[in-house]
Parts: C-alpha cells; structure tokens; sequence
C-alpha cells in the first residue's frame, strides 16, 4: 500500500467516526458560536496588541509531570508573554502492571498533561499542535481564561493543524486545563487523559493568612486520572486498534460512573518505586493535586498539610493543618508540607478502595535523620506478659 493510499484510508476512517458520532453536523452547527466568538477576541486584541507587543517574551519550556518547569517564586520586573507549545498526540499507554491499555489522549505526551506556571497578569500564549496521524478533533478549554469557552471556542484543530491562542491570567491559583471539543466527546477525551493544570502564582509570591511569605523548596503535581476500560464477556480488559474502535465501548462503561481504575500521573505506579517524589528532612514541598472528572481526597499518610488552599485560588487565605483535603471534581487545590522524618511517605487518595484497589497512590521517599522525639517505637513486638 502506497504512502497515498494509507493516509487516505486514516482520512476516510477519520471522516467516518465523525459522521457516526454526530460531530460533523455540531462543528457546522457551532460555526456561527465560534465565528462571533472569534470576532469579539479579535476586537480585544486590536485593542490590546500595542501593549502586549510591548511586552517582554519569554518561552517556557513544559516538563513532564510530576515535576514543574523553571519558575520564579516572585515575580521579577512586569508582566510578560510566556510562550508555550502543546503537541496533541493520541497513542497507547498500558496503565496497571497487568498490561491493561488505554487509548490516550494526551498534551505533549503524557497524562496528565504539563503544568504550566506563569504569574498573575502575564499573557499565556500556546502555540497547539494536532498532530497530522492523530484520528481526531480536539481544542483546550482552561479554567483559568476569561472568554470563549476557556479558549475551547478558538482552539479546534483538526489533525494536521495548528493554532495560536492568547489570554490574560487575571486571577491567581491552580486550574484545570482539558479538552472539550463538543457533546460526548467532552467526557470521552478527558477520562482519556486529556487534561492538566496551570498555577497563576501572586506576583510577590505565595503568602500565609497574616500576608508573611510563605516558600517551596520543591514543587509536584500529581493529576489525578479515572479510566474506563472495558470488558470482554470472561470480563479481561479489552483492547483497540484504534479510539474509533474503542468509543462505543467505553461510553457504555463510561455511562456506569464506575472506573475500572483511579490513578496518579497516568498509571499504577507511576509514582511509587524509582519514579516516586524525593525531598529531605526540613524542606517544604508544594503539591498540585487535580482532578479534571471526579471528586478526591488527598491524603499524606505520615504527613500533614502545613497550608492548604483547597480551592486552589492564592487570593483566599490558607487553610492550616489538614489531615485530608478535597479537591472537585474539575479542579486543581495547592498545599504545602516541611518534611520533618525521613521514610516513605504515602500520598493517597483517601477513598482507600481507590487508593489501594484501583490504583490512587503515590510515594514520597525523604532523606534526613530520625527524630525520636517525634515517634520512637519503645516496645519492640512482643508476646503479651502473663497477667498472673
């Protein structure tokens, strides 16, 4: 088979799946929406463009999590244009230890998808890329925009296409980021790892409930992730060929509101073991937790959280010491921790048959010494003495 012959076959099976899934007619339905929507973005910019084109630019390079890129705590100098670039790529991941796929949707390749960090009225300008071999539509709505569905309305591309898109971060916090390009195929995308998170920090940084500066020596996100892998009839997770093979199958399992499995960064045990989070005795660490579909309960077991922002905005003064936070279904929240023993550390979601049976956990190993006077074992196991 020729070169030709093998795109125009993606093509034709690419035209197929939206024409079975009724998208063709809601993109045409949607014109008029995105067309006056664009219109009204062009007559902001025309408004804007002399000052932003004042600006200075500066290209953040995207990470995979749970790690951050290069960020400043405080804000040096004004605001800039932070250039960013997200690449769509639709491709198998395995995501438990028994060998169980997903086709994934994915920003730069990973589930969830980068965190980007940029501070309070700085210009977010992403350059997003559908790559030419992927099957499908997909845009980016986030939270954290004003406008336009989250920039959804401005952003559909279809494989092969490429977008330019610009906003303003007018609020500080962590936000959600997913795809959301019409109908089913919202919820499709996103239990499919389409999503990820953006933290708008202060411009002087973050501060506790008296205004005094609070620091991180450290920073992760951990994205949350539900997945609904179907059955065969002896009830083995089955797998594709392709997402258009796999839609009619996971929208029945999706319609149970019942995940097959819950998981941190992608997959069981994606942090545990030599890819868990590190710190040291005495450092502060800054966890992003998220969670794009369902509702979660954060939990460090051995830990605390020193300052917690549940709801994720930086402007409501932090919450002190929880033991176990939440998060919405459809957001991000931010707390803070210092270390102060070594060990491994469990980072769970608090629904334990999540956390243990279907996958929600992470490890956090940390180097120091031990202090016994905060827990010292003063009885070894022991038979129990005789009363008499």
């Amino acid at each position: 088979m020729s070169v030709h012959e093998s795109r125009s076959g993606v093509d034709t099976a690419r035209r197929n799946f939206l024409q079975a899934t009724g998208l063709a007619t809601a993109a045409a339905m949607a014109i008029p929406l995105v067309t006056e929507a664009a219109k009204a973005q062009t007559a902001e910019v025309a408004v804007t463009a002399e000052d932003v084109s004042k600006l200075p630019r500066v290209k953040q390079k995207l990470v995979a999590p749970p790690f951050f890129p290069e960020h400043e705590q405080v804000a040096s100098g004004g605001p800039k244009v932070v250039e960013i670039v997200l690449v769509i790529e639709e491709k198998k991941m395995t995501i438990d230890d028994e060998g169980t796929e997903v086709w994934a949707m994915t920003y730069n390749g990973s589930v969830p998808g980068p965190m980007i960090v940029v501070h309070e009225g700085d210009y977010v300008e992403l350059t997003m890329q559908n790559l030419k071999n992927n099957l499908l539509e997909h845009n980016i709505d986030f939270h954290a925009a004003t406008g336009a569905l989250g920039g959804g309305a401005l952003t559909k591309i279809m494989p092969g296409e490429e977008v330019v898109l610009r906003w303003k971060a007018t609020k500080s916090g962590v936000f959600v980021y997913h795809c959301a390009p019409g109908d089913i195929m919202i919820p499709y995308h996103v239990v499919h790892g389409m999503n990820g998170a953006i933290m708008v920090l202060p411009r002087d940084g973050l501060k506790d409930a008296d205004g005094n500066p609070l620091k991180y020596d450290r920073a992760y996100y951990i994205g949350e992730q539900d997945y609904y892998i179907p059955r065969d009839e002896e009830g083995n997770f089955k797998k594709y060929e392709s997402a258009a093979e796999n839609l009619p199958d996971a929208l029945e399992v999706m319609k149970t509101l019942t995940p097959t499995h819950v998981v941190f960064n992608g997959a069981k045990g994606a942090l545990t073991g030599d890819n868990a989070m590190t710190a040291k005795v005495g450092e502060t660490v800054l966890f992003v937790h998220s969670q794009a579909n369902r509702d979660s309960r954060p939990h460090l077991i051995g830990g605390h959280a020193d300052y917690v922002w549940e709801a994720g905005k930086f402007a409501d003064r932090p919450a002190r010491n929880f033991e176990t936070w939440f998060i919405r279904g459809g957001s991000a929240g931010a707390v803070t921790y210092k270390f102060l023993q070594p060990g491994v550390y469990a980072y769970v979601n608090h629904n334990l048959i999540e956390a243990v049976m279907l996958g929600a956990t992470a490890h956090v190993t940390v180097e120091g010494e031990w202090s016994d006077d905060l827990m010292t074992q003063v009885v070894k196991p022991r038979q129990i003495a005789s009363a008499g």
